[in-house]
């Protein structure tokens, strides 16, 4: 079952943080208070829902723990983490009805999970319609945007070129995000420019303080971004987006912590599951906006991870071109990048480990 955020529950439903599900809040299970604990049948079940999703529900009316366990939606719903939670709560909204519903996964007869040509069967066997996360998300980008525009167009010159400065603040949770662009349509009469029909070179880069301006050693995120632009300042038409989501989604301190854990033998991916937290909580939903507002239809894109890649057509972004964005190892960072290799999917070049003083 999926909740909205609902200012009655702080203090009255605990809320626990399952990593396996990437960001969407799980609380306790519940059962339905007036008829026992331990009802286990759909209908049991069925009833829970409905008394849980009820105008004006209290947590008295429902016994915990028990055996539905809601799951709350993020604010901005699909449009900022692309998940069955964000899909079903915005579908809900969407129709007009208690943005609430029940998410479950159908099964083959042989226990297996059940895929698109097995659902298409059973929707067509039981006359029922299938939706997407991809038409959630593309009914409400066309509808609805999650991004406002704060300063645009100021002349940004810097050591790999001049650039234009954007800024604009995401609606849903006011942080700051920054785009550097290059031969991009300037303002149009009602806000978003007007849209590039060629390829527009892209880099979608997370803020990472200690790497960007620190120089850390431990990461290769300040080479990358300074490759990023040494690439887009030659390029005719160019988009760096600068995400405001510090240590893969976790916070700065939470990187700090997990810098410590690293120290002690984990790896980057190890550290951040020690802290509780899933391998990568980055989004790019309001980057694909910010790009969109920008004029960029088409897109080469400049990455190593395979996550930036997935849902972009939802978004009506179409990735015409992959390029990699390969930067040297040093000796403190080749564990780091043989990690993201091999557990989180970045595309990189063979990491042998450097001798000191090469």
């Amino acid at each position: 079952m999926d909740e909205p955020d609902d200012p009655r529950e702080p203090g009255d439903v605990p809320v626990v943080v399952n990593p396996e599900i990437l960001r969407a809040d799980a609380a306790f299970g519940r059962d339905r208070a007036r008829f026992g604990e331990h009802d286990r049948s759909a209908a049991d079940r069925a009833h829970t829902i409905r008394v849980a999703v009820a105008a004006g529900a209290q947590p008295e009316d429902l016994a915990q723990p028990g055996h539905i366990f809601p799951l709350r939606a993020r604010d901005g719903g699909v449009l900022v983490r692309g998940g069955q939670t964000e899909g079903v709560v915005d579908l809900a909204r969407m129709c007009g009805a208690r943005p609430a519903g029940v998410i479950c996964e159908i099964m083959n007869d042989d226990g297996t999970m059940a895929r698109m040509p097995q659902l298409e069967q059973f929707a067509a066997k039981h006359d029922l319609k299938i939706c997407t996360i991809a038409d959630i998300i593309a009914w409400r980008r066309q509808n609805e945007r999650l991004v406002e525009p704060i300063q645009m167009d100021v002349p940004m010159p810097t050591r790999f070129g001049t650039f234009t400065a954007h800024l604009f603040r995401a609606t849903v949770d006011g942080k700051e995000h920054m785009a550097l662009t290059v031969g991009m349509p300037g303002p149009s009469i009602d806000g978003p420019r007007v849209a590039v029909d060629e390829p527009v070179t892209v880099r979608v880069h997370s803020e990472c303080l200690t790497g960007d301006v620190f120089h850390s050693l431990r990461c290769d995120c300040g080479p990358q971004l300074d490759k990023a632009l040494e690439i887009l300042g030659k390029e005719p038409r160019g988009v760096l987006v600068y995400m405001r989501q510090e240590g893969r989604g976790i916070g700065l301190e939470n990187k700090l912590k997990a810098y410590r854990l690293q120290d002690q033998g984990l790896d980057t991916v190890e550290a951040n599951q020690a802290l509780g937290f899933a391998p990568d909580l980055r989004e790019y939903g309001l980057g694909a906006q910010i790009l969109r507002y920008l004029g960029v239809r088409k897109m080469r894109l400049l990455t190593n991870n395979p996550k930036k890649i997935a849902g972009l057509g939802g978004y009506g972004l179409e990735l015409v071109d992959q390029v990699p964005l390969f930067t040297a190892p040093n000796p403190v960072n080749t564990k780091y990048l043989r990690t993201k290799r091999d557990k989180l999917g970045h595309m990189l070049e063979s990491l042998e480990e450097p001798r000191t003083g090469e």
